[in-house]
This record gives structure tokens, C-alpha cells and sequence, in this order.
């Protein structure tokens, strides 16, 4: 380009990623894309900047000294990390987050562990009071590299629903 010319973003086609309430039915199992290694970095910086003092979270020898390996990444951190895997199947399109339930963390992650996901639909169903969306609810579960369970909980989101053709005007 000379540095005169424009571009014209509005010739792009829109590439829509995510599912629409009618992608999902109960007992579909969807595994999310590559997984996601967390670093120590990763862990000091989201520690410190929620104001997590915790030294298990950011002191390896007080770690060491209570029976780990290393520093124990901040679980909040891990469940952070295992929903925004989860965004571009489950919730990308939009639509409000009702809730998390049953969070259960099974085993710690330590800094080099790279975590992967998948979430069965366990419940789908209309909007009472807002026509144009449905209510979906989740399982999901993640592994680490070594195929252990490290956090599983339900989480509910309103999710739109695919607008149905308008029927042709005759005349």
C-alpha cells in the first residue's frame, strides 16, 4: 500500500464463531480447542493483581515446606482459565451469565501445566420471559496433561436463539 490508500473493513464477510441455542441438546459433548499452558508468570500476575497474598500462591519454598512441588497456581486462576476455554463453543454469541454451581477443584496445577477442557449439555430450555433466548447448562471438566481431573463445575448462560427466516412478502 502507498499509505494513501484506504482499507474497506465492511468488505470483510463477518465470520461468526459460537452456538446458538438450537446447537445445543442435552447430552452433547463438546471438547474445547487446544488447552492452555499456565505459566508462573501467568499465576504471580493474576495472584497479585486480585490481591491474592496467599505464599502458596507465590512463595515456592512455603509451597515446598507443605508438600508440593512448586507453587500451587491460584485455583481461581485455573477456573478463569478453564471457562475462557470453554467461551468459543459455549457462550461466545452473547447472551448474560446466570451462574456457576458445584465447583469442585480436585487437584492442584502447578506452574507448566497445560489444562484441557470438554462440557456436556445437561439441561436446555426456553426463556419464559424472553422469547428470543434459551437457558443452557453445563458440566465441565478439566485435565491436565496427565489425564487427572483438576476442577469441575455447572455454569448457566442465556444463550440466543437463531432467528427464523422471515416468511417472503407476496405482491
Amino acid at each position: 500500500m502507498s499509505g494513501t490508500e484506504t482499507i474497506d473493513f465492511d468488505s470483510f464477510p463477518v465470520a461468526r464463531k459460537g452456538n446458538q441455542f438450537q446447537d445445543f441438546s442435552e447430552g452433547a459433548v463438546f471438547d474445547h480447542h487446544w488447552g492452555r499452558t499456565v505459566t508462573d508468570g501467568d499465576n504471580a500476575v493474576f495472584s497479585t493483581a486480585t490481591c491474592n497474598w496467599n505464599p502458596m500462591h507465590l512463595n515456592a519454598e512455603f509451597a515446598r515446606a507443605h508438600g508440593h512441588d512448586d507453587v500451587v497456581v491460584n485455583p481461581m486462576l485455573v477456573l478463569c482459565t478453564v471457562v475462557g476455554l470453554s467461551v468459543e463453543d459455549l457462550s461466545e454469541i452473547g447472551g448474560p451469565f446466570l451462574g456457576m454451581e458445584h465447583v469442585r477443584f480436585h487437584r492442584p496445577v502447578y506452574p507448566g501445566d497445560t489444562l484441557t477442557a470438554r462440557s456436556t449439555v445437561i439441561e436446555t430450555r426456553s426463556s419464559d420471559s424472553r422469547p428470543k433466548v434459551g437457558i443452557v447448562t453445563w458440566h465441565t471438566e478439566a485435565h491436565n496433561q496427565h489425564g487427572d481431573l483438576v476442577v469441575d463445575y455447572q455454569r448457566t448462560n442465556l444463550v440466543a436463539k437463531r432467528r427464523e427466516p422471515k416468511p417472503e412478502q407476496e405482491g
